[in-house]
């Protein structure tokens, strides 16, 4: 359960090498026990952003606070933190139950408390009556429940995951998730987890920051970053969305190409060029498109099967859309189609 009071701090946060500035004054509250996502490309910051909470990387202006105390100055080894790194960083040469206690030895833990953490974690993380078997003899995924035990057995007050399931297959990396998902709602730890993946962002977090060229552009819950995005950069990295660019004049709105298009919105957009965005799975096609108030006549272009649905690529002219339909609905390329969706559905920036 999510508590009030902060069990990490962000203030300010700055770092740059040379002219780069790779995390320029990030400001943030992670609650205890909280799961938050840093969700970004490659270059948004959010990984430095990880390694200072880690103490593996200095800032170069602004404050870590754990638990209210400033944490910035201090060796990772001081700070009430542990990190999961994407590739486990387990001792070959150590067993199971040696890798979790490396932890705990370096803290000073007593001996029988040692024993105790270890059959707890590897209890927690179902991989009890490994402790004698060393990384080798292990799969991919149970060399990062190992690491994830190694960590939930010291008790940081924030725990770190640095890309932990990049590197294993999909199924793998879905089974990892939701043991991760589980292991949260079942302990409460708190968490900042890094990915480029919105699909464990939004499968893991109470809430996800969206991080770009080194700053937050919107930070909260995975439904509201998906379903109304802050800025065009987010609604554009998180999810899919076809883009339209729109000319809105006295005569209503046409697309890029000067084609009418006849749009039912909410309210009357400036004069000038938009964006409209729309995302696949939110557009109706065939006769489901019949009843919506925007509706565009267009022809498909090519059709790929997704497992769980169809993609459909459409054109008419200048605009080209996309959309996702749950069931194959006959039409093949050259088919002229009938395309619609509600006002709901469009996202449009200026």
């Amino acid at each position: 359960m999510i508590r009030s009071e902060p069990a990490l701090e962000l203030d300010r946060l700055h770092r740059a090498y040379a002219a780069v500035v790779a995390v320029d004054d990030v400001t943030l509250s992670l609650a205890k026990g909280e799961f938050l996502t840093l969700l970004g490309p490659s270059g948004s910051g959010k990984t430095t952003t990880l390694r200072m909470i880690g103490g593996f990387e200095a800032p170069d202006g602004g404050e870590i606070r754990i638990n209210g105390a400033p944490a910035q100055h201090l060796p990772p080894y001081l700070r009430d933190t542990a990190t999961i790194f994407q590739s486990g960083a387990l001792f070959p040469h150590k067993t199971v139950a040696d890798n979790i206690a490396f932890g705990l030895r370096m803290r000073g833990v007593p001996r029988d408390e040692i024993a105790r953490r270890i059959a707890e974690s590897l209890d927690v993380v179902r991989l009890t009556g490994k402790e004698d078997r060393y990384p080798e003899q292990l799969s991919g995924g149970q060399r990062q429940r190992v690491a994830l035990a190694r960590s939930l057995a010291v008790r940081p007050s924030v725990l770190l995951f640095d890309e932990p399931l990049s590197a294993l297959d999909l199924s793998l990396r879905l089974q990892l998730r939701a043991e991760i998902r589980r292991l949260h709602q079942q302990i409460g730890f708190s968490a900042v987890y890094v990915t480029h993946d919105q699909d464990e962002a939004m499968a893991l977090s109470d809430r996800v920051a969206v991080m770009n060229r080194g700053r937050i552009e919107q930070i909260d819950r995975p439904d509201v970053v998906y379903g109304a995005a802050s800025t065009e950069f987010v609604h554009g990295f998180v999810g899919e969305s076809s883009c339209l660019d729109i000319i809105a004049d006295a005569e209503g709105y046409r697309d890029g190409g000067r084609v009418p298009l006849p749009l039912a919105l909410a309210e009357r957009l400036p004069p000038g060029s938009h964006r409209l965005y729309l995302r696949p799975a939110r557009l109706r096609i065939g006769p489901d498109a019949d009843a919506a108030p925007n509706r565009l006549q267009m022809r498909v272009d090519t059709v790929e099967y997704l497992g769980d649905s169809w993609r459909y690529h459409l054109a008419a002219g200048s605009v080209a859309l996309v959309a996702d339909h749950h069931a194959d609905l006959g039409f093949g390329p050259g088919a002229d189609v009938t395309l619609g969706w509600e006002a709901a559905a469009m996202r449009i920036f200026s």
